[in-house]
């Protein structure tokens, strides 16, 4: 107080103690909350510059969530493709054994041992889940025409002969007096209509007659001629025979509208039809009595059962391509899923400038259709060459899995490695303003030490300065 008079000595012992108690409470100050600059008063550089680079290092920190979430969804994106990718190879382990599957289901039949007088066949498909509308009619007869007398032995009078295979259109063959036997066999086979109708002329043994013969037994008509020749008038009719259980066999395996769908083979002298198809039965028709007709024509008919292993293969298919699609619907973390197509972006510094952005190929989903694998039905396993068209599928979408995997692979890589560069960046801000702003405490607590001492020397300073107004005082008393 301005009041107050104090002598020189005491004044200045007394502003020596209000400098130390100030520093000491600085100095307490900072080992309580560790820093040197706790305010813009102790260090406005310092401050400032620690606060700008704390600043940079949270904005960076919250960042670091992000890439976190980001490294997530990318290993839930991997582990459904994983998952896919199994799911393909079970697939293709699904129709490979299907590929390998030969137990085809077969009826064996005999034949009815009847005279052939007529045109017989047995007939494969022609219902409702057979093989071809209309059936594929295999002839169980055979037979030929031969006349009878010498070629010329009557000399040509009638002009032309027609030669009639089964119900079909006659054909003219015009022949002249002249003619050999072979002059008329050619003539006959040069026919195109004949020919595309089967039939075939030819010599017999000795070469003095003409053989007619039909490819699947028809009746041949000849008009102009009888048992004595070419020339004369009336007509001549093929008499068929029954085929043997090979000639059947080798028929119905020859077939080209049958060669993918039915296999013939002698079983014990019965003819044996194998099914090869998986959607459907073949119906087995011409039959009398359960036996193949080698007579008049038939109306018995006959089921041969489809192949029920390579259908429930088909079946086990279809339910893993559904499994598939669950699979990729069910991978994804916070709302985002990358095989749905879903875009993620991530961003890597506090101005926006630096981000990825990670979708999948396309930004297309990656599920069963976009994999080019389709639901498939029975009638895929029906041939061979069907199931490796889907098992080629599966090779390509086993390589688009693969890339695509590779890809999101590459991804997490970019987001690791930053996410690491981001933490080792908020280490060096973090220490950058420590180096501004931190306090030794060791040093501190030396100067804490050193300005009690001090406080205490100024303290008896301060009692030997007021000894003298003391003995003033002793001699007022």
């Amino acid at each position: 107080m301005a009041d107050i008079s104090l002598s020189k000595a005491v004044r200045s012992n007394l502003l020596s103690l209000q400098g130390t108690a100030s520093m000491m409470s600085k100095t307490q100050e900072r080992l309580a909350t560790g820093n040197k600059v706790n305010s813009a008063l102790d260090n406005p550089t310092n401050f400032f510059t620690a606060q700008s680079l704390n600043s940079r290092s949270n904005d960076l920190n919250s960042l670091m969530d992000g890439m976190a979430n980001g490294i997530q969804t990318l290993e839930a994106a991997d582990n459904g493709l994983s998952s896919i990718t199994k799911t393909v190879e079970s697939m293709q382990s699904s129709l490979r054994q299907a590929r390998q599957d030969k137990s085809f289901k077969g009826v064996s039949f005999e034949l009815d041992g009847a005279t052939a007088n007529t045109a017989g066949a047995v007939v494969i498909g022609g219902t409702a889940g057979t093989v071809a509308t209309g059936g594929t009619s295999i002839s169980t007869v055979k037979g030929s025409v031969t006349l009878a007398a010498d070629y010329g032995a009557t000399a040509i009078t009638a002009n032309p002969v027609t030669v009639q295979v089964g119900s079909q259109t006659a054909e003219s063959v015009t022949l002249a007096a002249t003619d050999t036997i072979d002059d008329a066999i050619g003539k006959i086979n040069a026919n195109a209509n004949l020919k595309a109708q089967g039939l075939t002329a030819s010599k017999d043994s000795a070469g003095t007659k003409v053989v007619l013969t039909t490819a699947n037994g028809e009746a041949v008509t000849l008009g102009g001629a009888n048992a004595t020749g070419l020339g004369a008038t009336g007509a001549q009719t093929m008499t068929a025979t029954a085929k043997s259980v090979d000639e059947i066999v080798t028929a119905v395996n020859a077939n080209a509208a049958l060669k993918t769908s039915v296999r013939a083979s002698n079983d014990n002298g019965k003819v044996r039809i194998e099914n090869l198809l998986t959607s459907a039965d073949v119906k087995v028709g011409g039959l009398n009595g359960g036996k193949i007709t080698t007579g008049a024509a038939a109306t018995g008919t006959s089921d041969v059962g489809k192949n029920t292993v390579r259908g429930d293969l088909i079946k086990q298919f279809n339910d893993l391509r559904q499994q598939l699609d669950r699979t990729a619907e069910d991978a994804s973390f916070n709302g985002i899923n990358l095989l749905r197509g879903d875009a993620l972006k991530l961003t890597f510094n506090e101005t926006g400038s630096s981000s990825l952005t990670i979708q999948s190929k396309g930004g297309s989903a990656i599920n069963s259709t976009n994999l080019g694998i389709d639901v498939q039905d029975l009638t895929t396993a029906d041939t061979d060459a069907s199931l490796d068209a889907v098992l080629s599928k599966l090779g390509d979408a086993l390589g688009t899995l693969r890339s695509q995997s590779s890809s999101f692979g590459s991804n997490l890589s970019q987001v690791q490695n930053r996410q690491d560069f981001t933490k080792s960046m908020i280490n060096t801000l973090q220490t950058g303003a420590g180096n501004l702003t931190l306090a030794d405490m060791n040093e501190e607590a030396a100067n804490l030490l050193a300005l009690q001492t001090r406080q205490s020397l100024s303290q008896s300073s301060l009692s030997l300065a007021s000894q003298a107004d003391q003995s003033v005082l002793q001699l007022i008393r």
